[in-house]
């Protein structure tokens, strides 16, 4: 049985996803794999993912007010 790496996984989930530390340890594993998009999912919502986003769905169309 391989043992958890536990300091990557709270650095992961306090400092990089910004956890609360009582929503962390509710996670279960399968949950902090999500969320950590390392179950084939895209990841979290960063900065640049929202820009991307952004730009390919923009809340205004060029000359159009909606």
């Amino acid at each position: 049985m391989t043992a958890f790496d536990w300091r990557a996984l709270m650095r992961l989930g306090l400092r990089d996803l910004r956890l609360h530390p009582r929503d962390f340890w509710a996670l279960t594993p399968a949950e902090l794999m999500i969320m950590a998009g390392l179950d084939g999912a895209p990841g979290p919502l960063t900065r640049a993912r929202l820009d991307a986003l952004s730009a390919r769905y923009p809340d205004i169309v060029k000359g159009k007010r909606q």
